[in-house]
């Protein structure tokens, strides 16, 4: 009977603590599920965080792009204005150059009506290099080894002034050449000597006796080392003895566009 009683006794004892067994081992298992659930969030929470800044960095960059677009279209609409305006100064220039080219075929037959008196073995009209030479031989203009112009040289000169005159807008340039023959006398040291005294001659004469504004003209002189002629015969160097009228217009206008264009 007792047996019995003990048994009795250790099924009751059993039967109340198993309750409180089960509640805390759930208990447990919740918090462990919350400890994991919470682990879960806040790991959610920096890939949230992550995304956020993510986004926002992308932000910045669509506006970097549209900012750099804005900027690209402006310097391209730029770009445009810039290649209007040059094509426009281009247009200029060439309408200029066919001016000059058009200028100069004028000078050049005005030049030779101004000289129809004159024969090719005196003098000769041709044009090189956007200019207008009026080449005249010693023989019409000076006595040998002499710088002092005769009168026919004048008749000649006079004739270029006439032109000159009408035409304001023509710079001239008084070259002086020389054979290779050496030239040494108590006037003239060499041939370089010679060449300049007479295109300074023939600078004096068109100023003084035909009225050539002297800021329009420059004297030089070149010696015997521009040659158009071989040396070695009497013809060649007859054709070498001779002075250089060089006639161009005034190019202020086409390198004011050179210049802009540069």
């Amino acid at each position: 009977m007792k047996q019995v009683t003990l048994y009795i006794a250790s099924i009751l004892m059993i039967t109340m603590t198993l309750p409180s067994c089960v509640a805390k081992r759930k208990y447990l298992e919740a918090r462990n599920s919350a400890s994991q659930q919470m682990k879960i969030n806040e790991s959610l929470q920096r890939r949230l965080d992550g995304q956020t800044d993510t986004i926002g960095q992308l932000r910045k960059n669509v506006n970097s792009l549209g900012e750099a677009y804005q900027s690209s279209n402006s310097e391209l609409n730029m770009s445009k204005e810039q290649i209007e305006e040059q094509q426009k100064r281009l247009a200029h220039l060439q309408a200029l150059i066919s001016q000059q080219k058009n200028s100069i075929e004028v000078l050049r037959k005005k030049i030779v009506d101004a000289l129809v008196g004159f024969n090719t073995n005196e003098l000769s009209i041709y044009v090189k290099d956007g200019k207008v030479y009026v080449s005249m031989q010693e023989s019409l203009l000076f006595p040998s080894g002499s710088a002092v112009v005769n009168q026919r040289g004048k008749d000649a000169l006079a004739k270029v002034a006439g032109v000159l005159n009408t035409n304001p807008d023509i710079n001239v340039n008084v070259e002086g050449h020389t054979d290779n023959v050496a030239i040494k006398t108590k006037q003239y040291q060499d041939n370089w000597d010679l060449s300049v005294a007479r295109a300074t001659s023939i600078t004096r004469v068109l100023i003084g006796d035909y009225a050539v504004p002297p800021t329009r003209v420059i004297a030089s002189g070149r010696g015997e080392f521009y040659p158009i002629a071989a040396n070695t015969t009497d013809a060649g160097k007859a054709q070498n003895r001779r002075t250089e009228i060089i006639l161009e217009p005034k190019l202020t206008e086409l390198i004011d566009i050179l210049y802009s264009t540069k």
